[in-house]
């Protein structure tokens, strides 16, 4: 029986600790691996409380922490019970579950809130409005647990079958182009001519005749049909916070690479680009304000590591002083938030969807992806990227325009100020997407030189919303108008695109 100690103030949820320990001893399930601690019910003996308490810990398998209003009795050296309890817990590396009770709308008392936030620099944390949901919470914690210890089996949503597809759902063209990307990458061992059921046995994506849910989201004809909330939704604020009217909304679907793809174009559209310079050779150097490859890292490991059986999606949201990538998951327990910022293992939420995406270059296997959105914005001048853990998991990068005043304002705790020996460059804002093909043609180029020069990966998205923008605004023309399919195809500036050329170069 693995022990479970229950820490909070006593008074305040005396309700809930008696419930959740009868829930833990009677549940069908849960009673068979855990046996609840409530100091409550410890005989009177001679020995002081708190070292009964943190003993308790020390013998315990798991920690649960409630909390909420009040920050509970303090010792002589104004610590609470339940503090010390976490940090007894956290000494001897006991996973700690912590629940919290309500939202912002809750007055809390300062030592409190000053508690749950150190606490949120830790785990991850859920909350709950009332008994029956963190009950529920508790239950999905504790299934999760026995999954990851052996001690019951059952399949991750990743690698469950999907009754209602078959082979047919799958896209024969996403397995073909995968194989190429696998092969190019990663040395994939199967052939592009495979046919579509050995890459996904090849996988481990085909089981008993039908599809896991993997494959749908890695490779399917429409996801959307068979996941409806598998999607990335995308927006952009002109300002601080989240307000109407909302000037740009999208929500893509697709498969995870799509969606990814989309996503972060989505985001490289609303950034700026720096003006580089023209002083050692005629092409101009373009980067965006915002590293593309952190914006991908975040987005993809949203992708790749959301809790898929959640009826939320992957957000994306861009504001004048950062860009916040947050996905309905969570940290898994082997993992706290500080770990993030060291080398650490990975332990991927959906091992399969996470597998395809290692062999297309995508992700990592080593759990470098977090440390190199360190590393990025750090080489980049920007402040410290924050990862929090409220509510689902979300990353949060910060643009230049977030002076120290403002970051204060949203997250004192994790922002330091820019280096100041780091000289910024200078950024450029061209909303018409259309012109930014104009600010980056020097001479006659081809779209796949066009789309890497602008750091985009996804064509489609390239040939809609940059390239034949330019084209009917008269600012680029085709050298090969007679045949505009044609590999040799390459784009030149017209007079009218030499003179706004001009003009941004001034701007």
């Amino acid at each position: 029986m693995e022990k479970v100690f229950i820490s909070s103030v006593q008074k305040e949820f005396a309700e809930e600790r008696k419930a959740l320990a009868q829930y833990l001893r009677q549940d069908p399930l849960l009673s068979g691996f855990f046996e609840p601690f409530l100091f409550e019910e410890v005989a009177a003996n001679t020995y002081a409380p708190g070292d009964v308490y943190l003993e308790e810990v020390k013998r315990s398998k798991l920690y649960i922490g409630l909390l909420g209003a009040a920050y509970g009795y303090e010792d002589a050296e104004g610590v609470s019970p339940t503090e010390r309890e976490y940090d007894q817990a956290k000494n001897e590396h006991i996973p700690r579950w912590i629940y919290i009770k309500g939202g912002n709308e809750l007055a809390r008392q300062e030592k409190e809130q000053r508690f749950i936030a150190k606490v949120g620099a830790d785990v991850s944390r859920k909350r709950f409005a009332n008994l029956e949901e963190l009950k529920a919470e508790v239950y999905s914690s504790c299934v999760l647990y026995l999954r990851q210890t052996g001690k019951i089996e059952s399949r991750d949503f990743d690698e469950s079958l999907c009754q209602d597809a078959s082979l047919e759902n799958i896209d024969a063209d996403k397995v073909s182009a995968f194989v190429a990307t696998a092969r190019l990458k990663r040395n994939f061992p199967l052939k592009e001519t495979a046919s579509v059921e050995q890459v996904l046995r090849h996988l481990n994506l085909y089981r008993n005749g039908k599809v896991v849910n993997s494959a749908i989201l890695a490779f399917g004809v429409n996801p959307q049909k068979f996941f409806t909330t598998a999607t990335v939704k995308c927006a952009h604020f002109h300002g601080f916070v989240v307000e109407k009217p909302i000037p740009d909304y999208k929500e893509f679907g697709g498969t995870v690479f799509e969606m990814a793809e989309d996503a972060v174009d989505f985001v490289l559209a609303k950034i700026s680009l720096s003006t580089g310079t023209r002083d050692v050779g005629n092409q101009v150097a373009t980067a965006y304000e915002v590293p593309r490859a952190a914006i991908s890292e975040a987005i993809i490991n949203a992708v790749a590591h959301r809790n898929y059986h959640s009826k939320g999606s992957v957000q994306v949201s861009v504001f004048k002083d950062r860009v916040e990538v947050s996905n309905p998951g969570a940290l898994p327990p082997e993992l706290e938030l500080n770990d993030l910022s060291v080398p650490h293992a990975s332990y991927p939420h959906n091992a399969l969807l996470a597998s395809c995406m290692f062999l297309t270059g995508d992700i990592e296997r080593f759990g470098t992806g977090t440390l190199d959105i360190f590393k990025l914005t750090k080489a980049q001048g920007l402040a410290i990227p924050v990862f929090s853990a409220d509510e689902g998991f979300k990353v949060v990068l910060w643009r230049p325009s977030a002076n120290a005043a403002h970051v204060t304002e949203h997250d004192t705790e994790h922002v330091t100020e820019h280096d100041t020996e780091h000289v910024a460059p200078r950024y450029l804002s061209i909303e018409e997407l259309g012109h930014r093909v104009v600010w980056i043609l020097d001479y006659e180029q081809g779209r796949n030189e066009l789309m890497e020069r602008l750091d985009l990966k996804h064509r489609p998205n390239f040939m809609e919303k940059y390239l034949k923008p330019a084209l009917d605004e008269g600012l680029i023309e085709m050298t090969l108008p007679d045949k505009p399919t044609s590999t040799k195809q390459k784009y030149r500036l017209t007079n009218k695109g030499l003179m706004l050329q001009e003009t941004l170069k001034r701007d």
